[in-house]
């Protein structure tokens, strides 16, 4: 029995496997005019990751590096890529969905060859899975597709729960009806379809514990919204998922972290992209996502507002930062993103106080501090950071 196929699904196989095919046809046409087959490949390097003030993202710049079949530093991961390619393309015609474990395993073996002395030499395609991961990091670079394009798949990190309709696979979930859980974003994001919604903005929240609580609470419900966790540093389908949802919906995005740098991180992922995937931030980015929270001048205050922390209550919930969270924090000032008058005073501030604040710690205050008034307060009077 075929397996069944909706189609949004294969349209995306179809656009893949034939730009799949459109550049290894390329190496092909060098073969046969009798030039030394090669790839151009965008340069995923630091000094080639450029922010983009205009776009509020970070992108890659446009320098090219040539891996040639000829050139012996560069013939086996020459090979690597090709075989990479090879893999994925039968997985599409075939109808298949891979995980980034599958391609290792599928494409390691061992190939056995003679040398130029006439010894019979061993060779592995590839020996660990980093190697594997480079070859199609590589891949969509060059090919301008993301792995979720290729339709692999990945292990479903983030969550979602709101009024809203989706279309995933052929089937109409409801986001409202999921009990005290909720719908585990897909690591194809640009399958699902969306129906219909009744929203006003979205609400990332950095950690699932609190997320399940604001959603137990029915804060989702109470204030319209979108609720969203990444549980932590945000994969990729995450991060698709409300860039679509802010950029083909226009609903503002509010995103709610721990009060430390690694925090502040997290909030800049979803806003301008991440370094070492600075290549997909046109898809995953969400340039105009705001950051609501938890600020430095949340806890202390400063000349135009209080604090929403008690004397007390700093004593009892701030922790002492470490010397990595200050090295940490240093690093993200060096950051054209963080140049803003608002950002240099935050961080300025957690460098000379070296405290830090969990969202958890909030909601010490009671529940219902954090989701009835905490939240939708910022909210309203726009004490937020873009």
């Amino acid at each position: 029995m075929e397996p069944r196929i909706d189609k949004v699904d294969f349209e995306a196989r179809r656009k893949a496997s034939l730009t799949l095919r459109e550049h290894v046809l390329k190496v092909l046409e060098d073969i046969e005019g009798l030039r030394p087959p090669k790839l151009l490949i965008p340069k995923r390097t630091l000094s080639n990751t450029i922010y983009d003030p205009e776009k509020g993202i970070l992108v890659l710049g446009e320098e090219v590096f040539e891996r040639n079949l000829l050139d012996m530093g560069e013939a086996r991961r020459f090979m690597q890529t090709l075989l990479m390619a090879s893999i994925i393309y039968q997985a599409l015609v075939e109808n298949e969905y891979p995980t980034i474990r599958d391609l290792y395993y599928r494409g390691k073996h061992t190939i056995t060859f003679r040398d130029l002395k006439g010894s019979i030499k061993e060779e592995n395609t590839w020996d660990e899975q980093v190697e594997s991961d480079s070859a199609l990091r590589d891949l969509e670079v060059m090919t301008g597709l993301l792995r979720e394009h290729m339709l692999i798949l990945s292990k479903e990190k983030g969550k979602v729960v709101g009024d809203m309709r989706i279309k995933s696979g052929g089937d109409v979930i409801d986001l409202s009806r999921l009990g005290h859980g909720a719908y585990a974003i897909e690591s194809t994001p640009d399958l699902i379809e969306f129906l219909d919604y009744n929203a006003e903005y979205v609400l990332v929240v950095e950690k699932d514990a609190v997320f399940q609580q604001l959603h137990r609470i029915g804060f989702w419900r109470q204030y319209k919204c979108i609720l969203v966790t990444g549980a932590g540093q945000p994969d990729r389908a995450t991060r698709r998922f409300v860039r679509r949802l802010n950029e083909e919906l226009g609903l503002p995005v509010y995103v709610i972290t721990d009060s430390d740098p690694y925090g502040w991180n997290i909030y800049s992922v979803f806003k301008v992209g991440s370094i070492t995937l600075s290549y997909e931030s046109e898809r995953l980015a969400t340039p105009k996502a705001r950051f609501l929270g938890v600020s430095m001048t949340d806890i202390f205050g400063d000349k135009n507002k209080k604090p929403y922390l008690t004397e007390e209550e700093r004593r009892n919930f701030i922790i002492k930062a470490k010397e990595r969270d200050l090295k940490r924090a240093k690093e993200l000032m060096n950051y054209s993103w963080f140049q803003t008058n608002k950002w240099k005073k935050e961080i300025n501030m957690f460098l000379e106080k070296k405290v830090k604040l969990e969202i958890e710690a909030l909601a010490g205050k009671g529940l219902k501090f954090l989701a009835f008034q905490y939240i939708p307060q910022k909210i309203q009077t726009g004490d937020w950071i873009d």
